[in-house]
């Protein structure tokens, strides 16, 4: 049970509720309604299986830095809880997870399987070249509600573009700011971020600024669904939680970015795609 509990710490398993509730939201706003369900079956093991060896692949690449890194020092590859054999052995197995779900798909879903892939790979190398490594992150989680729109709708739409480009900033900017409480590390180290490039406090009010675009994004994906009023109360308590975590921190005070903060930026996905089954529930 110890081995499981640090592999299941070691991906985050928990951290799913970033990105599973997009992928249930675009399969919704696709299907105009509930969607099958085994069609949500195959979503959900296909994105879990994807995150799960994402973050697996992260932590075998960034195990030279977490080692060093004060924060991380309870990781579990750092302790030795996990080991880099292991790591890499639950990296091909989630893979194969996310390709046996996928394969139940329609077949795009499939092709398109590499293209979604990419940034997966890339992101944990990009940190050591450019600060548009958040932006990369952005459009990696972006993917899940790309894979829920496409798996029903076999087809790359209009609003799923906007819903992707909503979830590519609301998340790029969250990593902007937890990433900025680590500007001095990444200095000593040759690593970059936005805080590195423009400085904490510039960082700071350059994620506000994003978190207000996809709020706006947010709107434009329930007028072109023609959505009723519940998702635009969700969309409601997606700012209001933005708006509290950005009020709450202040550049080089850090003291609140605690689990808690971290968790709370569920509230945006989980508030969303509840409002929006919600929508679905009451126009019949």
């Amino acid at each position: 049970m110890n081995k499981l509990k640090a592999h299941v710490e070691n991906i985050a398993l928990h951290h799913t509720i970033f990105d599973l509730p997009f992928a249930y939201m675009g399969a919704f706003l696709a299907a105009g309604g509930v969607p099958k369900l085994s069609t949500l079956l195959w979503i959900t093991l296909a994105i879990t299986g994807a995150r799960s060896a994402a973050l697996a692949l992260d932590n075998i690449i960034d195990l030279e830095y977490d080692k060093v890194h004060p924060r991380f020092r309870r990781r579990p590859m750092v302790t030795g809880a996990v080991t880099m054999k292991e790591a890499s052995l639950l990296t091909v197995i989630s893979l194969a997870v996310c390709v046996v779900a996928v394969l139940q798909l329609p077949p795009i879903c499939m092709k398109l399987l590499p293209v979604a892939a990419i940034p997966f790979l890339i992101y944990p190398f990009m940190k050591r070249f450019t600060f548009f490594c958040h932006g990369v992150l952005g459009i990696a989680i972006a993917m899940a509600p790309a894979g829920g729109w496409v798996a029903v709708r076999g087809a790359i739409d209009a609003p799923m573009i906007m819903l992707c480009l909503a979830v590519g900033l609301w998340i790029g900017a969250f990593d902007a700011v937890y990433g900025a409480q680590d500007e001095t590390f990444d200095r000593a180290h040759g690593l970059h971020s936005l805080a590195t490039e423009v400085g904490v406090a510039m960082a700071l009010k350059m994620a506000r600024a994003f978190h207000g675009a996809c709020i706006v994004c947010f709107i434009l994906v329930g007028l072109m669904t023609a959505l009723s009023w519940p998702y635009f109360f969700g969309v409601l308590i997606a700012a209001v939680t933005l708006v509290y975590q950005h009020r709450i921190i202040a550049p080089y005070d850090f003291s609140s970015l605690t689990q808690a903060y971290f968790m709370r930026n569920g509230v945006v996905s989980v508030a969303l795609f509840l409002c929006t089954w919600w929508s679905y529930y009451i126009s019949g």
